[in-house]
């Protein structure tokens, strides 16, 4: 088991190292992440999240804050669908979540944003699991209120290797941001989740942006690795 979970995370490693010589001639962005997850009680969650970001076209920044997730019993189709996946909130049909995020940018000054979100989970028949996630970020800068609605859709499964199990999934994403009252930025994704003992989860993803928000049109693409961590201090 240990070697299949050395595997796992040189899966999770091997298109961020492929894809650093890229970065450096075509501009593909590296976006690292660490979110660690403290479950309360079997309805309450909170997590600590930092990390790089790109979100609806803006330049690279770091956010960081924690949220607090409030979430209904778990479904047994939703659990069966997850088994092998450490996020337990995927169980869950619906999950509410707000926090805080401090935002800062080279030459730019820091951000305040308030985070507001739903997300609903449905199993979809042949091991599938769609995510269908709601979300508005409220943003104060220099005095100035903006806010945007983005919508993420994920798809995915897991497959099994052997005894190991990894889970690949597609996801898109669309902006709606106030500053330019329109449809401003679309998110397009392709990654895998690695899970790696009882607590750690590796997601290496790749993103492609359509940004005209500035600009006729920009493309954007970036490669990310995120680390998720997940406790509890819920008796069993």
């Amino acid at each position: 088991m240990n070697k299949l979970h050395g595997i796992a995370f040189k899966l999770a490693l091997l298109p961020c190292v492929a894809l650093l010589p890229v970065g450096a001639q075509d501009g593909v962005q590296f976006l690292p992440e660490v979110d660690a997850h403290l479950k309360l009680n079997h309805s309450l969650r909170t997590y600590l999240e930092a990390k790089d970001d790109r979100d609806g076209g803006d330049p690279t920044q770091f956010t960081f804050g924690p949220s607090i997730q409030f979430y209904l019993k778990p479904l047994i189709k939703l659990k069966e669908v997850t088994l092998f996946d450490l996020d337990d909130a995927k169980a869950r049909a619906l999950v509410l979540e707000t926090g805080y995020r401090y935002i800062t940018a080279p030459g730019a000054a820091p951000e305040n944003r308030m985070v507001l979100a739903g997300t609903s989970h449905f199993p979809v028949g042949a091991g599938f699991l769609i995510t269908d996630r709601n979300r508005f970020d409220l943003d104060w800068k220099s005095g100035t209120f903006t806010w945007r609605y983005r919508n993420k859709l994920t798809v995915e499964r897991t497959f099994a290797v052997y005894s190991y199990h990894l889970i690949p999934y597609v996801a898109a994403e669309p902006y709606y941001e106030s500053q330019y009252s329109k449809w401003s930025t679309t998110s397009l994704f392709g990654g895998c989740l690695f899970p790696v003992g009882k607590h750690v989860e590796f997601n290496t993803y790749y993103e492609h942006d359509n940004n005209t928000g500035k600009h006729k049109n920009e493309q954007v693409n970036s490669v990310g690795l995120a680390m998720y961590l997940y406790f509890s201090v819920e008796k069993r």
